[in-house]
């Protein structure tokens, strides 16, 4: 079971990774790597996808009507989804000083974090994995070998541990990058932002927090304008 958990976890970070890149790609018209992660692999998919599993496989409730229960379905896969955006934005913000997503645009959110609109679109993608994405993952994992199975899930176990401590590790630096911008020289500022030009493409609404910076100031920088924009920065932060 744990092992089809695994399973279940990276082919619904994949599925969401897909989900994501291909929207971002063609409102952008060009590809963008939609992912915290460097593969590709959009984890807080694959916990959704674990979690919306999960809770309808153990589930003690039991609803006569089927026009109801699929109401019901739909309510409480609203309510789950929207419940682990929140935690999962909290805690990033919480972790990196880090705002990696912000719906303070729209209306009916909670404190950027979540609005109404993206709860109801998520609750629907999630709602339709449980009635139809599921059951044909379930027969697809269930045909796999059971010594292939545990093989790729022990590689699966250390692609994510290197691949997110080495994800975590470059937004620590870009981080620092940023907050300590003043003692940079412009070459070495722009070479680091650049370097990470993955994850702002990623998050177009990352904000990083206590830095005075906000996000399309340090666009501008991917996009050449290096000198004006370190003199702006300076300007802003001197006495």
């Amino acid at each position: 079971m744990a092992v089809d958990i695994i399973l279940f976890f990276t082919i619904y970070s994949f599925l969401g990774w897909v989900l994501e890149t291909v929207f971002a790609s063609i409102i952008e018209r060009k590809f963008i790597n939609r992912g915290f992660l460097i593969g590709p692999f959009t984890p807080i998919y694959g916990f959704g996808g674990v979690l919306i599993v999960s809770y309808f496989n153990w589930s003690p409730f039991s609803i006569d009507g089927k026009s109801l229960l699929l109401i019901m379905n739909l309510i409480v896969s609203i309510l789950l989804v929207t419940i682990l955006e929140f935690v999962t934005g909290f805690a990033l913000e919480k972790i990196f000083h880090s705002k990696w997503w912000d719906y303070s645009d729209n209306i009916l959110n909670l404190k950027g974090y979540i609005c109404i609109k993206y709860s109801i679109l998520w609750g629907v993608l999630a709602f339709a994995l449980i009635q139809i994405i599921h059951p044909i993952v379930t027969n697809l994992v269930h045909i796999i070998p059971v010594q292939l199975k545990n093989s790729a899930a022990i590689i699966l176990i250390v692609y994510f541990i290197i691949d997110t401590t080495k994800s975590i590790v470059d937004v620590l630096d870009l981080r620092k990058t940023i907050l300590l911008y003043s003692k940079l020289s412009v070459r070495v500022y722009k070479e680091k932002v650049i370097k990470y030009k993955r994850i702002f493409l990623a998050f177009p609404k990352l904000l990083f927090l206590n830095s005075g910076i906000i996000n399309r100031d340090v666009r501008r920088i991917l996009n050449g304008r290096v000198n004006k924009i370190k003199t702006e920065f300076k300007n802003k932060f001197q006495p």
